[in-house]
């Protein structure tokens, strides 16, 4: 090697890189594009901006001396490169090569980008298809992945985490993505779970199939491990890019704003007919968010866990804000232990990347029952309130229809912080419905009555007409206007220009005590 030319050693680097480049055997890669799954760098090609991909680490392999094999690379393309321009860090695991199993050096590789990643700011992406620890290295695999945890957590919060997921993700592996911001998952070849079906069934009994155990199907509608899910991988990775528009690099950016077309003063009559006059009956909350909203573009997260709320990214005026919306076409809307810790998450989220909030509230209480009390719904509701409580961005509350007891105090009143709270003629603020508390208050003089129902009919339409509308609210600050809907574009507009120079001071603390 010393005596080698400089031609020479050109050549050899040549050499090395282009082995480092060729992906694993001619079976693996062949098996790979025949589930319809890219190899790792054509991933990394597709995702990034065209030509901006810099590897580091292309040369490194395993320092294990028994090692049948070692591969340039170790299983994992590293690197940084750009998506519309703005820097991000990612890897991407080769399954073609042992399987994409993590060993030392593997490890390295990601812990070397997560810190660079956080050390100048920039999301940080990856993309998982792996077959979890590499058994041949043992305990120095498990330590690596503990590496990995660490470092997720000490850049949560400060830069955009986003774990995809593009094949198998089992045991210890599981444990990275569920701590990253936002999951992504393929139908048909995704899969996350701690045990595979054999070990289940082996254990419990139970037999299930890989796709119901941890399918992308399973995850997003039942255990809301996944926020997005698309039918192929390349429909993933789109996902990805549009994400990221409206998230900041990090924690001490503003998220981007985009050209506006659509007119900050455009009213929204279409509003006043989506509203049914009987207060009994659903309406689709989404269509209130997309004909508010920047050209009615929505980008929802957890669309099918949870679904008696509604929360995603949107522009107002061309800059991003998070919407949180109770969803009165799923269980009228009530809040339960799925939807409070769902919305919680993503308040959080947005709170921590300096996004503001838009609260859309139709919600009738919290769900009642044992299962609910049973499972902890007030420990979950309180994950929401705290959420809010703890948020400084800007937050806007529209009221649209329901407003009652403890859940409207949940969903971003005024009381818990919100800047500015708009309620529609239709609003009903109120303990409880009407219904309901005419039973609990007047139940003596309905019973009393020569006529029960007659009279419990007459009291209800009393309660409607004092309680039931957002007018003591308004008299008592407690609502800042009460606006026509086809307004509610324009006003949410305005707030937010006003908002825009929010600062906060918080009190000195380690952090507060969030109720998991």
């Amino acid at each position: 090697m010393a005596n080698q030319t400089n031609a020479e050693r050109l050549a050899d680097l040549e050499k090395r890189k282009d082995e480092a480049l060729h992906a694993g055997p001619e079976r693996s890669v062949q098996r790979q594009h025949d589930k319809g799954k890219m190899l790792a760098r054509e991933r990394i090609e597709y995702l990034l901006d065209e030509g901006s991909f810099n590897e580091l680490d292309m040369l490194a392999r395993t320092r294990n001396p028994d090692a049948t094999e070692r591969p340039y690379t170790d299983g994992v393309v590293t690197g940084w490169g750009t998506i519309d321009g703005r820097k991000v860090f990612l890897f991407s695991q080769d399954f073609t090569i042992m399987g994409g199993s993590l060993g030392e050096v593997f490890a390295e590789k990601i812990q070397k980008v997560q810190d660079l990643a956080l050390s100048v700011g920039a999301p940080f992406i990856g993309l998982n298809d792996g077959a979890g620890a590499r058994i041949p290295e043992g305990v120095v695999s498990l330590d690596g992945y503990g590496g990995i945890f660490y470092r997720n957590v000490q850049a949560s919060g400060v830069i955009p985490q986003i774990s995809v997921i593009l094949g198998p993700c089992a045991g210890g592996a599981v444990y990275s993505p569920a701590m990253t911001d936002f999951i992504f998952m393929v139908k048909e070849t995704s899969h996350m779970f701690i045990t595979g079906p054999d070990v289940v069934k082996t254990v419990t009994g139970e037999e299930v199939t890989l796709e119901e155990l941890g399918g992308a199907g399973s995850h997003s509608s039942k255990s809301g491990v996944a926020m997005f899910v698309a039918e192929d991988e390349k429909a993933v990775l789109d996902d990805v890019r549009y994400l990221l528009s409206f998230l900041p690099s990090n924690n001490l950016e503003v998220a981007p704003s985009g050209e506006v077309e659509d007119d900050p003063e455009r009213l929204c009559p279409e509003l006043l007919e989506l509203m049914p006059e009987n207060p009994n009956q659903p309406y689709d909350m989404k269509n209130v968010i997309t004909t508010v909203v920047d050209d009615g573009d929505f980008m929802e997260v957890h669309a099918n866990w949870a679904k008696a709320i509604v929360c995603g990214f949107a522009r107002l005026d061309g800059r991003p804000v998070g919407v949180v919306a109770n969803q009165p076409m799923q269980l009228a809307g009530v809040l339960d232990i799925e939807s409070s810790s769902k919305a919680a998450r993503f308040v959080r989220t947005c709170d921590a990347f300096n996004i503001p909030l838009v609260t859309f509230v139709d919600v009738p209480g919290f769900l009642p029952g044992v299962d609910q009390e049973y499972g902890g719904i007030i420990r979950h509701g309180a994950k929401l309130l705290y959420a809010y409580c703890e948020a400084t961005v800007p937050r806007m509350q529209v009221i649209t229809r329901k407003a009652y007891g403890g859940a409207y105090v949940v969903m971003d009143s005024k009381s818990i912080g919100c800047d500015l709270s708009l309620a529609w003629p239709s609003a009903e603020l109120a303990v409880m419905g009407p219904e309901g508390a005419t039973d609990i208050v007047y139940r003596r003089e309905i019973q009393a009555a020569a006529d029960p129902a007659a009279r419990r009919t007459e009291l209800i339409d009393e309660y409607k007409s004092q309680f039931a509308n957002p007018w003591i609210a308004a008299e008592r600050g407690y609502i800042d206007d009460v606006i026509d809907p086809a307004e509610t574009r324009r006003k949410l507009i305005a707030g937010l220009r006003m908002l825009e120079s929010k600062t906060e001071d918080l009190p000195k603390r380690k952090h507060g005590n969030v109720p998991l």
